[in-house]
């Protein structure tokens, strides 16, 4: 109750019903009298009436729409909407509505982007000696194993310094899928030497719609699915594994399946996961530092909805001991 009484809906709560109830009493002490006496009948009547009429249009004008605006405000608390709160039907007053305005202004996601290009540039900037001597080092081990005829060594070498050029140097934000499954195709090769014939990886598309290649998505899209894909289908199965990426497109829609078909994930598992990837809230990139799986699905599908709305992203559906299907869903965007 302490806790609650900070809040003013509280407090105008509990001063309606208290005058209602007195509101109430007084009607009822004039009924009594209107009866045993023979008088104020007609006050008593039209008092009870406006009683009644003022209780309607109580809940119809003011209770109604509080609920429907107190239920907006908390599935936008919940992470589950986000642009239903700048579209309020009855705001709680017009300095509300005025800061939700203001608010819905500063979180313009275009200034967002254009703030997180010019950090990430940055960070480039003050890391580039970094990713230079990694990639001089694996320039180094490629010839050193060239001349020592080692070519498996020399392949893998190469094919992770390419991946690593693709994750490290690229700070834009998007890419087109051809560059993502190049990608995929590195890291493939990185991973055949760990797993060799266990692991078969496809990708699917039709033959005719070849134009669906150049289409634009977040980097960094695809490699972190495969990754967990891998991880956590089919390294812990006995036996070889198939990983497939099967690509479609709508008229205006970019469908992505990353199928595998590993261990696959409990029911109970998956309910949460796909209702933090209905989430809106933005988790920060830190909190999935030392996660297996790369760069967390989670952490793909809030770029996903930052960039394009809550109607794209990310969701899971998965047997056990039948295998995973994640589906992508992008806007088609071309250059």
């Amino acid at each position: 109750m302490k806790h609650k009484s900070r809040y003013l809906s509280f407090r105008v709560g509990i001063l309606f019903c208290l005058m209602t109830l007195l509101t109430l009493i007084m009607l009822s002490l004039f009924m009594i009298i209107a009866l045993i006496e023979n008088r104020y009948i007609l006050f008593t009547v039209v008092g009870c009436t406006a009683f009644i009429v003022l209780l309607y249009l109580s809940y119809k004008w003011v209770y109604k729409p509080y609920q429907e605006t107190n239920k907006t405000l908390s599935l936008f608390s919940e992470g589950s909407i986000l642009q239903g709160i700048f579209d309020l039907r009855c705001p709680l007053s017009e300095q509300m509505d005025d800061a939700t305005k203001r608010f819905k202004v500063m979180l313009d996601t275009k200034e967002l982007f254009k703030l997180s290009k010019k950090q990430a540039e940055y960070l480039a900037l003050q890391n580039q000696i970094n990713p230079h001597f990694l990639y001089n080092t694996l320039e180094g081990i490629r010839s050193e194993a060239l001349c020592a005829g080692m070519d498996g060594v020399a392949n893998m070498t190469e094919a992770l310094g390419t991946f690593f050029r693709y994750t490290i140097s690229n700070v834009d934000h998007l890419v087109t899928l051809e560059d993502e499954l190049y990608n995929i195709q590195n890291y493939y090769m990185i991973q055949q030497y760990r797993f060799g014939d266990r692991l078969n990886v496809s990708v699917e598309y039709e033959e005719e719609e070849k134009d669906v290649l150049m289409l634009l998505l977040p980097k960094l899209t695809l490699q972190p699915i495969v990754e967990n894909s891998i991880y956590h289908g089919i390294e812990r199965k006995i036996g070889k594994g198939n990983l497939r990426i099967k690509i479609q497109s709508t008229t205006d829609r970019l469908i992505i399946v990353i199928s595998d078909d590993g261990l696959g994930i409990e029911k109970e598992q998956l309910d949460l996961l796909n209702k933090k990837l209905r989430s809106t809230y933005l988790e920060d990139v830190t909190q999935l530092k030392g996660k297996q799986g790369g760069i967390a699905i989670v952490n793909v599908n809030n770029r996903i909805k930052l960039l394009f709305g809550d109607e794209y992203g990310i969701y899971i559906t998965s047997t056990i001991h039948v295998g995973t299907d994640v589906t992508i869903t992008l806007p088609k965007v071309k250059e």
